[in-house]
């Protein structure tokens, strides 16, 4: 049995990328911790602008559990976004060939899924801080050369979330259904979304020794 004085701590999970940007600051991407950042990221999916996140109602519990079995899988990653210190974002990544939205296109080799939560703005916004921002999401997903198009599939209902991706310079191709999933570990319900892709942007060169950090 642990001594009742025996307190149980946990080493912060290490930076996979950073992005340093000039008067702004250091964008840090980190592996999501389900224990240590289940209070940020279930205040953020409660809210009701998080509504097409699919865990309005979700306990913060649940969203560990969720988290935690993101954490298992080799295919699909949740990273914490930090501007600094300020958790600012929350993406997740996966691969599409493991996926259910392979169920509704064929996938090309070197795509990659993409999902965004940005944290609900506190104080007065940045000019300019979700354009540089992004930048150091586009750099974090095509950090490694054999990643050549990003993939997304937001709920076409979330006009918001579609227009972002326009003005990033993803292409629509139209809508899809992404077919329910019922597994112990997670439900995901069926659902209506818009599927769009974006190339490596021109602008973005390819990394000389290959990727930062895992996918």
């Amino acid at each position: 049995m642990r001594p009742e004085s025996t307190v149980l701590t946990t080493t912060p999970r290490a930076d996979v990328f950073t992005d340093t940007v000039e008067d702004f600051g250091t964008v840090r991407f980190t592996p999501v911790d389900p224990a240590a950042d289940s209070a940020v990221l279930h205040a953020w999916v409660a809210e009701e602008r998080a509504e097409f996140w699919g865990m309005n109602g979700a306990s913060r519990e649940l969203v560990r559990e969720i988290y935690e079995d993101v954490d298992r899988r080799d295919t699909h990653h949740a990273y914490m976004v930090r501007l600094d210190d300020e958790p600012v974002a929350l993406f997740q990544t996966y691969q599409p060939e493991e996926d259910r939205v392979s169920e509704c296109y064929e996938v090309r080799e070197g795509d990659i899924g993409v999902h965004l939560m940005l944290a609900p703005i506190s104080g007065r916004p940045r000019p300019g801080f979700s354009r540089t921002l992004i930048t150091s999401l586009l750099r974090f997903t095509f950090r490694d050369p054999a990643v050549l198009r990003a993939v997304g599939e937001p709920d076409a209902r979330n006009e918001k979330a579609i227009a972002l991706l326009g003005r990033i310079g993803f292409v629509r191709q139209g809508e899809i259904t992404l077919p329910e999933i019922d597994l112990p570990e997670v439900h995901l319900p069926e659902k209506r979304a818009v599927l769009a892709f974006l190339d490596r942007p021109e602008w973005l060169p390819l990394p000389k020794e290959g990727p930062s950090g895992l996918m």
